[in-house]
């Protein structure tokens, strides 16, 4: 099965993002075959900013997203990217820029879509 994960939301501030990660990793470990793409957009593209620091004990956004990419694929909006002044360089190993276009097939290859 093909899931696609739209994310909105900022990383951290609210926990769409956090929670719309647990449940694809939940889905990976149910299903090892499934397919997860997770397409961030807005304020969701700053989940994939290399580098992140957290306190102890706090989720990471980098290191859930890595465990995604483990099986799966992690794709950005270049516009979102653009407008929040964020370059390639700045994404984590893995994650890439993508576009709406690319969001298109994406969603109508996917036998289910969420959006948080």
């Amino acid at each position: 099965m093909k899931t696609l994960f739209i994310l909105n939301d900022p990383p951290y501030g609210t926990e769409r993002c956090y929670n719309a990660l647990r449940l694809a990793h939940t889905l990976l470990e149910k299903e090892p075959e499934a397919e997860i793409t997770v397409f961030l957009m807005a304020d969701a593209v700053i989940a994939a900013r290399k580098g992140q620091k957290t306190p102890d004990g706090y989720y990471n956004m980098e290191r859930m997203l890595k465990r995604v990419l483990a099986k799966g694929a992690v794709l950005l909006c270049g516009t979102c990217m653009d407008a929040r002044g964020m370059t390639d360089d700045d994404v984590m190993d893995g994650a890439r820029r993508s576009t709406m276009d690319e969001l298109g097939d994406e969603t109508l290859g996917a036998d289910k879509v969420l959006v948080f």
